[in-house]
């Protein structure tokens, strides 16, 4: 017994031997003088939390991919990527969003084609309470391309990209010709008529004739004599302004456009203008690189961009977010995913990913030298003005928007074959009318 108690009383000493060392080497560390207790270390390293954004394969995704180690720097939030071709897109966020996942943090979609079913329902967060609390958040967008992103005043998304119909034309035509850059619909027939070439294979105007494709194009033609796809929940594809524009559209078409125009959608429209076989082409602005670029344009040098010509009821082009950005209803991340929409819609980074082709909605990097320096100064201009006046939809806005194209489609090629467009008109004015009384 002795014996360990001399055991105890020696390991004791040991013991208070290392405290008493302990206690001298904090006393020379750095510690907090008025404690004596070692002051705790500072860091700055943030806590990763990632988001899964479910984009589309499209320029943009590829260009902001280069700017995501910025954001995570910026905040902590790392980005994870998924992109699929379009339908593939459409599809994919389909199944999920049914299936209440929660594993999609931000989507990027087509308001024209998906956003009225996704958000009827229920796939979309309300951003409302986010872009609120950031004081005149969108007063620098485009006021068309925030018209397919709400309903009832309330967000569920914001724009990414964004397109207009713009007039390309050939420039050394008109010098040759003597003609002056059309700013009417009226003008612009005249001046087919008078450019319109088949003899050495030069069209007066080429533009989408083949049925659904041709639907969007048609749109700002429509609206210029004062017409819509509908009211109030009825079709007015019968209107008398409407059947007007059916008239003019198909008339140019059928008299001054190229062989083939019926099976003609933007791919093949835009050939026969870079190939400088039309004077003019009437399409989206976000098509411009393939006529002024040399690798694919036989008239690169030579084109020309104005704004959409103005009708009987004025310019009214559509002027449409052609991808914008949403929440998942389903995220239990949706803070980080609207910091990383915020970053990626801030005006810096619009600015440089529209620097790069990308076509933002921000009305101050449109007015910048940087924002439009990858875009033709014509091309630029005949954007910002047509943003004055724009409509925000370039079809109809339904569910059903696929059987609807058909329909008017039928009406667009009624025209340009010169049939009965009255006729065509009132059948589809029915099919369309029955389309919109199933979605009520």
């Amino acid at each position: 017994m002795k014996k360990n108690f001399v055991g105890f009383k020696k390991a004791a000493g040991v013991l208070a031997l290392a405290v008493g060392l302990s206690s001298a080497l904090a006393g020379c560390s750095g510690s907090d003088s008025s404690t004596g207790s070692k002051a705790p270390e500072k860091t700055t390293e943030k806590k990763v939390q990632e988001i899964r954004l479910v984009a589309a394969n499209h320029p943009w995704t590829e260009a902001i991919k280069a700017q995501l180690p910025e954001f995570e720097k910026e905040t902590g939030i790392k980005v994870k990527i998924d992109s699929y071709f379009e339908d593939q897109l459409t599809q994919k966020t389909s199944v999920e969003f049914a299936s209440n996942s929660k594993n999609i943090d931000v989507v990027m979609f087509r308001p024209l084609q998906d956003g009225k079913m996704f958000h009827k329902s229920g796939y979309f967060a309300d951003m409302t309470g986010y872009i609120s609390k950031e004081k005149d958040y969108t007063k620098d967008f485009i006021p068309s391309s925030l018209g397919s992103v709400q309903q009832d005043k309330k967000y569920f998304g914001l724009p990414l990209v964004t397109e207009t119909e713009v007039l390309y034309y050939r420039k050394d035509l008109l010098e040759k010709a003597g003609i002056e850059v059309p700013k009417t619909l009226e003008e612009l027939e005249a001046a087919a008529k008078k450019l319109n070439d088949p003899a050495n294979g030069v069209a007066g105007f080429v533009a989408r004739g083949k049925r659904a494709a041709a639907v969007t194009q048609f749109s700002s033609f429509l609206y210029g004599f004062g017409g819509d796809f509908m009211k109030d929940g009825k079709s007015t594809l019968t209107s008398p302004e409407a059947l007007k524009a059916f008239e003019y559209y198909g008339n140019l078409l059928n008299k001054y456009g190229p062989k083939g125009t019926l099976n003609m959608s933007w791919p093949e429209a835009m050939a026969v203008f870079t190939q400088g076989k039309a004077a003019f082409y009437t399409d989206a602005s976000s098509l411009f690189t393939n006529a002024t670029d040399p690798s694919k344009s036989a008239v690169a040098d030579k084109v020309g961009f104005a704004p959409f010509p103005a009708g009987p009821n004025g310019s009214k082009p559509y002027n449409v977010t052609s991808w914008a950005l949403g929440i998942g209803a389903n995220s239990e991340k949706k803070d980080a995913a609207w910091e990383f929409i915020k970053w990626v819609e801030s005006k810096e980074m619009v600015t440089k990913l529209q620097a790069e082709g990308n076509p933002g909605a921000r009305i101050s990097v449109w007015d910048s030298a940087e924002g439009t320096a990858k875009f033709p100064k014509d091309l630029a201009e005949s954007i910002a003005e047509n943003g004055k006046t724009g409509t925000s939809y370039d079809r109809p806005v339904v569910i059903n928007v696929g059987s609807a194209r058909d329909s008017i489609g039928d009406i667009i090629i009624a025209g340009i074959e010169g049939k009965d467009v009255k006729a065509a008109a009132e059948k589809a004015d029915g099919e369309f009318q029955k389309i919109l009384d199933s979605e009520k």
